[in-house]
């Protein structure tokens, strides 16, 4: 009896479930009436009711899912661009009678070992995801149909969060005005590409001005989003290991059935997989060559500017072993970017200019890159022109306008194609290139090469280095480099970097580099030279010749002369990241990513020389002589005309409507300033003179600024006015730096310390009855603020500053 009661309950249950899927029509009659785009995973198209179906015919292979933003917002503020990749996820289907679901592998924690009982027990340790549920619609022969409508038009890239982010308001996701976009949705064999149109409206009041700024409605900002669903590779690619010497992006998980003593966490390597077609010669060609392709939508010559510049890098894979193994080609007429077998050089609109970045869709399991996106933002070509015309004072009558500035900019996107691909083929940033020698790597950031001719007037005709670096030969070497069979990797890939190491070829990337504190010497952004003292003497020699014939020839016949504000702007500031690179050596120390028994030097502090000659450089950079506008400059500076407002390129001030010189030597001076009493810079100052008395300590560096600014002879004029603005700006920044949350106690003691010293100099100073007024007020003004400070230092904790343009070549950060 229990067998046939077990055997009737059967019987029920699958009576039930063909009862429950009664009236259904298989797929073929489901779908009859549809468009059907066959692929990786069949599409339906039902246009009567806007629904897209998806048909699924496997609930146990691996795929990748991801996806991005083929139209973007076109604010690089917003940080939403046309092209922008989005997290790859590792997923598949499950099924439970009527329900589907799409889940995520939780990769970050893994087994390797061959032990089915050990890997199911890492994976019952740890979550997955659930990342949606679709009902089952229609089915036979073991495939299933599902409406996928809502799972293809919902948020995948969280734009609505973007803009929350962004503090432009809250956003909300209409359905009602957003659809799949069918023209745009396509299907191959190893990919299927779906598009949508996504309408984001303002839930409540907006806070932003920035997608007021690049839409037609601010309250309704429509993109489209694209999901990709891929088929992960199976071809028998081999995992590199990853190795901090040698210059790429990593992948990480933690494998739990590591030996003991062996460490857990795993790091690989990103790259392409490429073979050669004959192992054992030392240059073949390649089974199957990496091949980029060019937007058709940049404009001629900067499109054959691209594919010479991202051709550059054959020569590294010809150095690795490989013959024609990396080509550049125009994206063929009709070939859709987004096709996941196209890897990309996108040139990409903005309304401001912006970053550029090379980004990748890997393969999470192994590091595998299978597609590179390379996104270029087309006003940089602007401003670098923008540049040259500060620099060269282009338009003389009667002269013809020099190819100079033209060439310039095609100098430097060949450089940029190189840098943004070099990502994509999994490289990181090397910004310790530029102090080995100029052209060492691609990956480092170029600061244009400028300098004098005879004639006093600078020359940009060696502005940048043409071709790969020897660095970046060396990483790809490490990275693709194919081994005869029997080989230890390990002992040839070390011998790569020993090799290029013994050279003086090393690599420090973004950690050791971006923050204003940080120590290492030799690695920075925009700069030039292996001493970056020296080098920011030289520049701002070269600053001071350019600013001497820069005039109405800087624009050209017809604009505005307020436009002559903005032009100035990129020359002003030229100095700025070399005066960073040069600040790095006061309390500098010179480290390798070293590793136990490979014979680098691991860590020397910068010399006390090197620190003082460091600090007379960075000081020059608030001397009035190189701070004050001339008179003549002046004149020629009207407010802006109508049409013509200020804009982020703009510097600040407090005089309204009016151009102000001193709100321009304030940002010069703040942008200083904030180098020299950085907190962490302060910290190191102070612990390296305790550890060798002959080192510059804080007190030494406060004192000298304090000496060169506050304590300096009185100057008349314009020259006069400037002081005053420096030393307003080194008091705040002194003071900052006593209050400053996250300063060590020490160096928060000395600041406050020297502030008293000043405050005495004060009082002895408004104490003279001959001082002019304005000199005397300032004198008191400064005293009080210190009195203030001692009473409620908290207050004085953050400086406020007239917040500088981007400068050259685009700000900040850059990618």
């Amino acid at each position: 009896m229990p067998r046939l009661r077990t055997l009737l309950a059967a019987c029920l249950f699958a009576l039930t479930c063909s009862l429950s899927l009664a009236g259904q029509n298989t797929i073929a009659e489901k779908t009859s009436a549809m468009k059907h785009l066959d692929g990786l995973f069949p599409l339906d198209w039902d246009a009567k009711s806007g629904k897209l179906y998806l048909e699924i015919g496997s609930f146990s292979k691996d795929f990748l899912l991801l996806d991005s933003l083929p139209y973007g917002v076109g604010s690089n503020d917003l940080g939403l661009d046309r092209g922008q990749l989005g997290r790859s996820h590792v997923v598949h289907f499950y099924r439970s009678g009527p329900h589907v679901l799409l889940i995520e592998k939780n990769l970050a924690y893994r087994s390797s070992s061959s032990e089915p009982e050990e890997q199911l027990d890492v994976q019952q340790s740890f979550a997955q995801s659930v990342l949606w549920g679709f009902k089952v619609e229609a089915e036979d022969n073991g495939k299933v149909l599902v409406d996928a409508t809502d799972f293809f038009l919902h948020d995948s890239h969280g734009v609505a969060e973007r803009l929350v982010q962004a503090r432009q308001g809250a956003y909300k996701l209409d359905p009602t005005r957003s659809t799949i976009a069918m023209e745009a949705t396509k299907n191959f064999p190893l990919n299927t590409e779906v598009d949508s149109i996504l309408t984001f409206t303002a839930d409540g009041p907006m806070r932003g001005k920035l997608v007021a700024s690049v839409t037609p409605d601010p309250h309704a900002v429509t993109v489209h989003e694209h999901t990709s669903l891929i088929q992960l590779p199976d071809d028998g690619y081999q995992p590199r290991a990853f190795d901090p010497r040698a210059g790429y992006f990593d992948i990480q998980y933690r494998d739990y059935s590591a030996p003991l003593g062996a460490p857990m966490d795993v790091h690989l390597i990103t790259r392409h997989w490429l073979q050669k077609k004959d192992p054992g010669a030392a240059l073949s060609e390649p089974v199957k060559p990496i091949i980029y392709y060019v937007d058709r939508g940049a404009p001629e010559p900067i499109r054959s500017a691209l594919v010479e510049g991202a051709s550059w890098w054959n020569q590294a894979f010809e150095a690795a072993g490989f013959k024609n193994a990396f080509q550049v080609k125009v994206l063929p007429e009709g070939a859709d970017p987004m096709d996941i077998r196209y890897n990309m050089i996108q040139w990409v609109h903005r309304s401001t200019r912006g970053w550029s970045y090379g980004d990748s869709v890997i393969d999470p399991r192994t590091g595998e890159i299978i597609k590179g996106q390379v996104t270029l933002g087309s006003l940089r070509a602007r401003q670098d022109y923008l540049i040259a015309e500060a620099l060269l004072s282009p338009y003389q009558k009667g002269k013809p306008i020099s190819s100079a500035m033209k060439e310039l900019v095609l100098a430097r996107i060949r450089q940029l194609a190189a840098h943004e691909t070099g990502h994509t083929l999994g490289l990181a940033h090397n910004f310790a290139a530029s102090s080995i020698a100029a052209g060492t790597s691609v990956m480092d950031y170029p600061h244009p090469w400028i300098t004098l001719d005879s004639n006093g007037r600078p020359d940009l005709s060696h502005a940048y280095t043409t071709g790969i670096g020897a660095w970046d030969k060396v990483a790809i070497q490490y990275g693709y480099s194919q081994f005869p069979t029997g080989t230890d990797t390990h002992k040839a890939l070390d011998a790569i970097l020993s090799k290029a190491l013994s050279s003086g070829l090393y690599f420090i990337t973004d950690e050791d580099s971006r923050p204003l504190g940080s120590a290492n010497p030799y690695s920075h952004l925009w700069d030039n030279g292996h001493d970056p003292a020296v080098e920011l003497d030289r520049l701002l020699t070269v600053r001071t010749a350019a600013l001497k014939h820069f005039g109405e020839d800087a624009i050209q016949p017809g604009e505005p002369m307020a436009q002559l504000e903005d032009t100035l702007v990129p020359l002003y500031l030229l100095h700025r990241y070399q005066t960073e690179a040069a600040a790095k050596e006061l309390g500098g120390l010179d480290y390798r990513y070293a590793l136990r028994g490979d014979n680098q030097m691991v860590t020397k502090p910068v010399s006390a020389a090197d620190q003082q000659r460091a600090l007379a450089a960075v000081l020059r950079t608030l001397s009035p002589d190189v701070l004050t506008l001339p008179a003549s400059l002046l004149q020629m500076l009207p407010p802006r005309p109508p049409g013509y407002p200020r804009t982020q390129e703009s510097f600040q001030g407090h005089t309204g409507l009016t151009f102000d010189p001193e709100g321009a030597v304030e940002s010069a001076a703040d942008l200083t300033n904030n180098l020299l009493f950085n907190p962490d810079r302060a910290a190191r100052l102070v612990e390296e003179k305790q550890q060798d008395t002959s080192l510059p300590g804080l007190e030494d560096v406060i004192e000298a600024t304090l000496k060169a600014t506050w304590y300096a002879p009185r100057l008349a004029g314009l020259e006069g006015e400037t002081q005053l603005t420096v030393e307003d700006s080194v008091l705040r920044h002194l003071l900052s730096l006593a209050a400053a949350p996250g300063a060590s106690p020490e160096a928060k003691a000395v600041a406050a310390a020297e502030s008293s010293k000043l405050a005495n100099w004060l009082k002895g100073r408004t104490n003279i009855v001959n001082a002019p007024p304005l000199l005397h007020a300032h004198w008191s003004a400064a005293l009080e603020q210190i009195n203030a400070f001692k009473q409620a230092p908290a207050k004085f904790a953050t400086p406020s500053e007239l917040e500088a343009p981007p400068g050259q070549p685009i700000g900040e950060d850059d990618f």
